[in-house]
């Protein structure tokens, strides 16, 4: 036997990127975070061709979930034509040689950074979330080792402490993105920057939704039709952000998540953060024949 029999012919890179060994590793992760939802499962997040801090937790995990056959879609606080979401798409189709889409409902895989998409998501579909921190207990304990034991034994009464001052202190929760959420009744999670608007989304959906921070080596997932609840007192109930009554003026479409764009004169506009749903809705209204999927919230409201 010769040595070149036991090598492989060399490649410009494996398939997905990472090499086989790394998509195990993050693969056995992964079911470990599904097996116990909310738990932060270390791993060793390896380097990708961007820089920490960009999503590389998400990347990493939507490279591990790579096949010929996926259909990926990747969002930017809502919109998948930033420079950040057009790269890491086409990242994946020279990597994977998968099929790229800004359509929520053909997509199989969603990398997000910052937002859930408008229209629900269905039971084949997985959605990753970018998460720059994933420690919700950062904010009271300093020392990680700390906290690990307070995660352990459910210790976080700390966390309301801080919910509490902010009540007393403004009148409300002023608590807008990394909504501290209680899943499966269990683990304390931070779901990722989000705004209060999608955190709901999370909650008993039909869709697997997977948390990555690559630079500081943690996954945690919410499984399918899992109970996901915001900490909240029993007299003061759970508010999101009050967009019910805004209009996007590109689309005349009322009760969903708004970008607020000023104005030179001081007033100011709203569009439709999730960017493709508001193309669907144009698209529709000039007479195109447009599949728009059931929606979370209906008239600013959850729909449930």
């Amino acid at each position: 036997m010769k040595l070149q029999e036991l090598t492989r012919p060399w490649a410009a890179f494996n398939y997905g990127f990472l090499d086989e060994s790394a998509k195990r590793e993050i693969r056995r992760r992964i079911l470990k975070a599904i097996a116990v939802p909310g738990y932060q499962v270390p791993y060793a997040s390896r380097e990708v061709p961007m820089a920490r801090g960009w999503g590389t937790g998400g990347l990493q995990v939507s490279l591990t979930l790579l096949k010929p056959t996926a259909v990926v879609k990747v969002i930017d606080q809502g919109a998948d034509d930033s420079v950040n979401a057009c790269s890491i798409r086409k990242f994946f189709g020279r990597v994977g040689g998968v099929i790229e889409t800004q359509d929520t409902q053909e997509a199989t895989i969603i990398q997000s950074r910052h937002r859930i998409p408008e229209e629900k998501l269905r039971g084949d579909q997985v959605l990753v979330l970018q998460v720059p921190d994933p420690e919700p207990l950062r904010t009271v304990q300093s020392d990680m080792s700390v906290a690990r034991e307070m995660h352990g034994d459910a210790d976080y009464g700390q966390l309301w402490l801080i919910l509490y001052e902010q009540l007393v202190k403004s009148g409300r929760i002023m608590q807008y993105t990394e909504y501290p959420s209680l899943v499966n009744g269990r683990h304390v999670i931070s779901p990722s920057p989000i705004p209060r608007w999608d955190v709901l989304k999370l909650n008993e959906a039909d869709h697997l939704t997977i948390l990555s921070a690559g630079r500081e080596k943690r996954i945690y997932a919410v499984p399918p039709h899992t109970r996901v609840e915001p900490l909240v007192f029993d007299d003061v109930p759970y508010r999101v952000e009050d967009h019910q009554d805004k209009t996007c003026y590109r689309t005349n479409v009322t009760g969903f998540f708004m970008n607020e764009l000023p104005q030179d004169d001081g007033s100011a506009k709203f569009e439709l953060s999730d960017s493709h749903f508001g193309v669907k809705h144009m698209r529709k209204a000039e007479g195109e024949p447009v599949e728009i999927g059931d929606t979370w919230y209906k008239n600013g409201k959850m729909n449930r």
